[in-house]
């Protein structure tokens, strides 16, 4: 190799340091001008409950299932099994037949057997727990 190869990397590779250093000082003057750290700033689309997001957050994760059901049993604290109905035409006989779906759903509004809840999808919460109460839609009778 010759010297002037090696100058000409040498010049490469500081050209190099300097953009990453501008860049990374641009990226700091960024964040000191809103007044907030970068992480503040990511998780402003984020509320205090888990598996909530609102804003941008929501849609980089994309829309979560929504369902409709009556609790079928709330004797576990914190969680209640909700059952949704829907309806599928029979193959054969053209029918509408009932299906029924049993998902156990994370309670923090306190719905009570026989509650019209409506039910979010999130994030594993336990061994079958992956839906969560958003609000409860009409209170049993009694």
């Amino acid at each position: 190799m010759s010297k002037e190869n090696l100058e000409q990397g040498g010049t490469e590779r500081e050209a190099k340091a300097d953009r990453a250093a501008a860049t990374d000082e641009t990226r700091v003057e960024a964040t000191t001008e809103s007044g907030q750290t970068l992480a503040q700033e990511l998780s402003t689309g984020v509320d205090a409950q888990a598996g909530d997001a609102t804003g941008s957050e929501a849609k980089r994760r994309g829309r979560r299932a929504e369902k409709v059901g009556v609790v079928a049993s709330d004797k576990m604290q914190k969680t209640v099994v909700v059952r949704v109905d829907r309806l599928v035409k029979h193959p054969k006989y053209r029918r509408y037949v009932r299906r029924t779906s049993k998902f156990m759903a994370h309670n923090d509004l306190e719905a009570t057997t026989g509650d019209k809840v409506r039910i979010v999808e999130t994030r594993p919460l336990s061994a079958r727990k992956r839906w969560r109460v958003v609000e409860i839609v009409q209170k049993a009778a009694k």
